[in-house]
């Protein structure tokens, strides 16, 4: 069968998605120049996107935070769109995303469940006062709020778990497909990878650039451009 048949029978689909689908809007994905951001900044992206980071050396982190995680002009490109217009179809059950960007929001999806938080949510530390992302990129240094407290962007660092609920959601939602579709990641990141082992329906299709240990699992196997492959559905 191809992708767009087993999609046009799909009645509860869930797309797991990763790095590769916001790379098609321009969001490079900082692993593939480690080397790069090491050279500058002097360490890896792992090392600076780390809760220890964070407290020791904030200044350093939101330097990098600033300059390379708030792309806050990007634009949905065809896979956030799709999505959005099954959810108003009613063919998707959820977005599980690994990405923190929030280009499915702003494509429409609603349902979307984000495994690694949001650059679009950042709480005060001390009295939880919710700032945006603009307030971020406006603050000059290390943000602070009207209290005192210190700002900390809503995502999931390296050495921090994550949100119980938007995992419970997640689980929830894979266990009710029929149809998932694992697109732009390696999964290789855990714990977010071993999500597509709750996935008890009967399609499984895995679309990527790289050739992953999961595609002898799959009932379908694409390595092709995301956006060709969307666009085309």
């Amino acid at each position: 069968m191809t992708l767009k048949e087993i999609v046009s029978g799909g009645k509860r689909i869930v797309f797991f998605g990763g790095a590769g689908v916001s790379t098609e809007s321009g969001i490079p994905d900082f692993r593939s120049e480690d080397g790069l951001y090491r050279t500058r900044y002097g360490v890896s992206p792992e090392t600076v996107l780390s809760a220890g980071y964070f407290q020791a050396h904030t200044a350093e982190f939101y330097r990098f935070y600033r300059d390379k995680m708030l792309p806050l002009a990007a634009q949905p490109n065809p896979v956030h769109r799709k999505l959005a217009e099954w959810e108003r179809e009613g063919k998707l059950l959820a977005v599980v995303t690994q990405n923190i960007d929030g280009l499915h929001q702003k494509a429409g999806s609603r349902r979307v469940y984000e495994l690694h938080g949001s650059i679009h949510r950042n709480t005060c530390l001390r009295c939880g006062k919710k700032f945006s992302a603009q307030a971020i990129v406006r603050a000059e240094g290390v943000p602070h709020c009207d209290c005192g407290g210190l700002i900390k962007p809503d995502v999931v660092l390296y050495g921090e778990p994550l949100d119980e609920k938007t995992v419970e959601g997640a689980l929830a939602a894979l266990a009710q497909a029929d149809l998932l579709i694992v697109a732009g990641t390696s999964l290789t990141v855990y714990p977010a990878a071993g999500f597509v082992r709750y996935f008890r329906g009967e399609h499984l299709v895995l679309i990527n650039r790289d050739k992953t240990a999961y595609d002898g699992e799959c009932e379908l196997v694409i390595h092709k451009n995301l956006g060709e492959v969307f666009s085309e559905l």
